[in-house]
């Protein structure tokens, strides 16, 4: 009984504690109603165990259950209490809550509000602005269709109004609308010629005159250094014989001598029906030098045989390998070369026998440094690199017919080999256009050899091939409508054309001459440069009678 009334406040405690509001006052009538049969069973076993004579403790169990049942009361009460409180505080810090998060939704919501407002009034604006545009371009549109309607009539009153002008225009010109546009595109086109040839002929005055200001100071001063002459001779050699049985001593016992004479030299003797004469031919200029003064000492010594032949041969080698040495040194020194290898050196002087369309490959040579030297010193370059590649451009010549090649490529190969600079060799290999050029100075040798070989003659060359050339250059300037006459002068340097005035204007005389030295660039091959004047005059004749 003891442990029930200590046991039952504890339950009651932990389930008020778990119970709140109505459900409090259910368990509180449980609890009392539990109790209440707890007593009751428990004085029911008293009663059967102590019978008739437990009836004080009967009493004195009522008495105890009346105790506990008041008990109960209270601590039902003090449990409802409680229970009441807690759940009033509870329910206070719910509301406490509650108001707390109910503010800061009111407070989001109230901002939420805020920018729903602000965007309804930009969509409003918007949408004003937009109906404003809206009836603005409702409006300019229907500008735009009244003025498309009015310029629309305009347009076919004014297409009215021109067939009109152009059929009156074709009644009091006579013509007819193809006809004037032919007209006038014809006088359109002499009116464009007309303006094209002053065009031209300003511009190439005034294109002369700066370049030939710039180009005679360079040239005037390059010509004054140059004081070489070029010697002319010829690739075969004729020798004089006292008498015609000369030659049967050069031949000797059945060709014995003549043989003999080839075999040492490397030459070839011509023996013919020309009167006390031989002639000597080789391509190597070197050999026939030899063969010529053999040839000249066998004839004047008399003595003809093959070991006669041999020694002089011996001894004429050596004298022409010492003259070609000498030649070689000579001209580096007159130009001031130095540091360049002794089997250059020789090259040079073998050029002194080399000869190209009848010019002097050694004299060129000395020519084209000259000029270069002058040049370069007049547009700020290396003179003395200058001199040095003019000099050694056509060393390749020397031995152009011994190494298989062009002479400038086999130049700028023997003088890479020599340890020369780079851009000495790239001027040699270049000066023909079969090596890129790299520097300023493979263009300088480029202009200098062609002046060199262009000049007035520095090349011979046959009278059939001279009068060929003059027949192809005056029948270019006759093949040209207008043309009257034309002269070709100065050596077929220069191309003078007579035209007919009245067919042939000022404007168009120019542009005839542009036209004529395009062709004569296109299908002749000539050194130097051709010049075409135009002559067109009017001559006004009457007599006085």
């Amino acid at each position: 009984m003891m442990i029930t009334q200590g046991l039952l406040p504890a339950l009651m405690t932990g389930l008020l504690a778990q119970l709140g509001g109505g459900e409090i006052v259910l368990v509180i009538v449980l609890v009392v109603t539990v109790a209440v049969f707890g007593l009751l069973a428990l004085l029911i076993r008293q009663r059967r165990t102590s019978g008739e004579g437990g009836n004080s403790l009967l009493a004195q169990a009522r008495e105890e259950a009346e105790l506990i049942r008041q008990k109960a009361s209270l601590e039902a009460e003090n449990i409802v209490k409680e229970a009441r409180i807690k759940a009033k505080e509870e329910l206070i810090a719910s509301r406490d809550e509650f108001e707390v998060s109910t503010k800061q939704r009111r407070k989001e919501l109230q901002k939420a509000e805020e920018r729903l407002t602000a965007k309804e009034d930009n969509v409003d604006k918007k949408l004003e602005q937009l109906d404003q545009r809206t009836a603005q371009l409702e409006n300019r549109d229907k500008e735009l269709r009244a003025q498309s309607d009015a310029l629309k009539v305009k347009k076919d009153e004014l297409d009215v109004k021109i067939g009109q002008q152009i059929q009156e225009l074709e009644r009091v010109a006579g013509l007819s609308q193809d006809e004037a546009k032919r007209q006038l595109l014809a006088r359109l086109e002499e009116s464009l010629e007309t303006e094209r040839g002053t065009l031209i002929r300003r511009y190439q005055e005034e294109n002369k005159q700066l370049l030939m200001q710039e180009a005679q100071e360079v040239m005037i001063t390059a010509m004054q250094r140059y004081a070489g002459d070029c010697a002319y001779e010829r690739t075969t050699s004729t020798i004089p014989l006292p008498n015609e049985d000369m030659k049967g001593r050069i031949i000797g016992r059945e060709g014995r001598n003549i043989r003999t004479i080839e075999a040492a030299t490397g030459v070839n003797v011509l023996i013919d029906d020309t009167p006390e004469a031989v002639v000597i031919s080789c391509f190597d200029p070197v050999r026939r030098e030899v063969a010529r003064i053999t040839m000249e000492r066998l004839v004047a010594d008399g003595r003809i045989h093959p070991a006669r032949v041999e020694e002089i041969v011996t001894k004429v080698r050596k004298d022409v390998e010492a003259e070609i040495q000498k030649a070689g040194q000579d001209t580096v020194n007159q130009l001031g070369i130095t540091r360049l290898r002794q089997n250059i050196v020789t090259l040079l002087g073998r050029l002194k026998y080399r000869y190209s369309y009848s010019q002097n490959v050694l004299m060129h040579s000395i020519e084209v440094a000259s000029m270069m030297g002058a040049i370069a010193a007049q547009v700020g370059l290396d003179e003395h690199k200058a001199r040095r590649a003019g000099l050694l451009h056509d060393i390749g010549k020397a031995v152009d017919h011994e190494v298989e090649g062009t002479h400038a490529l086999i130049g700028a190969d023997l003088l890479k080999r020599a340890g020369e600079e780079d851009d000495v060799v790239n001027a040699v290999a270049a000066h023909h256009e079969e090596a890129e050029k790299t520097s300023l100075m493979a263009i300088l040798v480029q202009i200098c050899d062609a002046l060199s070989a262009s000049r007035p003659g520095a090349r011979s060359e046959t009278t059939e091939l001279y009068l060929k050339r003059l027949e192809q250059l005056e029948s270019i300037g006759n093949a040209f409508d207008g043309v009257e006459n034309c002269f070709a002068i100065q050596a077929g340097r220069e191309l003078r054309v007579i035209v007919q005035p009245e067919k042939i204007t000022e404007e168009r005389a120019s542009i005839l001459a542009r036209e004529m030295a395009e062709r004569i660039e296109k299908e002749m091959r000539y050194p130097g440069q051709i010049r075409v004047s135009i002559i067109r005059e009017t001559r006004s004749v009457d007599y006085a009678k």
